[in-house]
C-alpha cells in the first residue's frame, strides 16, 4: 500500500460522514478514525424558590436607567473589537495607557491592543472625538464586534 493512497483515504474520511475506516492488504493493516470532542452535560434538579410578594416598581427602575443610558449614548460612536482576543490599554504592563476617559483622539489614533494568538493588534479610532467611556477592563477577554470604547464626535 503506497503513501499517496493512504493520504487520499485520510482526505476521504475527513471530508465525509465516515468516522472510521480499516483496510488490510496482506500483513499491512491501516485504520483511519476521526476523533470527536464531546461535551457531557448533566442536569441536577434544583428546588424552585417560592415568590411571596411582587413589587413592580423595583422592576421598572432598572429598565428606565437602561433607556436613559441609551438616550445618552445615542450620539456616541462605539469602537468595536475586530477580533477575538485579550484587551490591553497600554503597549506594555509598565507603560501608560494609550488613552484615558476625556482624551481627544483623531482618526487613526491607537486606542488599545487586542492580543490574538501572540500577535499584538493595535486598534485605532475611526473618528475624531472625545473618549467618554472605556467599556472593557485591562487584561480581559473580548469577543468579535464587542464594544471597547464610546467616543463622542467633536
Amino acid at each position: 500500500m503506497d503513501l499517496d493512497l493512504i493520504k487520499k483515504l485520510v482526505k476521504i474520511v475527513d471530508s465525509s460522514g465516515v468516522t472510521e475506516l480499516e483496510i488490510q492488504e496482506g500483513e499491512l493493516k491501516v485504520k483511519i478514525a476521526k476523533k470527536f470532542k464531546t461535551n457531557i452535560v448533566s442536569t441536577v434538579p434544583v428546588a424552585s424558590p417560592v415568590i411571596t410578594d411582587v413589587v413592580p416598581a423595583a422592576k421598572a427602575e432598572p429598565v428606565q436607567k437602561e433607556k436613559a443610558e441609551e438616550a445618552v449614548h445615542s450620539n456616541k460612536i462605539e469602537i468595536k473589537s475586530p477580533i477575538v482576543g485579550t484587551f490591553y490599554r497600554s503597549p506594555a504592563p509598565d507603560a501608560d495607557p494609550y488613552v484615558q476617559v476625556g482624551d481627544i483622539v483623531s482618526k487613526g489614533t491607537v486606542l488599545c491592543i487586542v492580543e490574538a494568538m501572540k500577535l499584538m493588534n493595535e486598534i485605532e479610532s475611526d473618528v475624531d472625538g472625545r473618549i467618554t467611556k472605556i467599556l472593557i477592563e485591562n487584561g480581559k477577554p473580548v469577543e468579535y464586534n464587542q464594544p471597547l470604547f464610546l467616543i463622542e464626535p467633536v
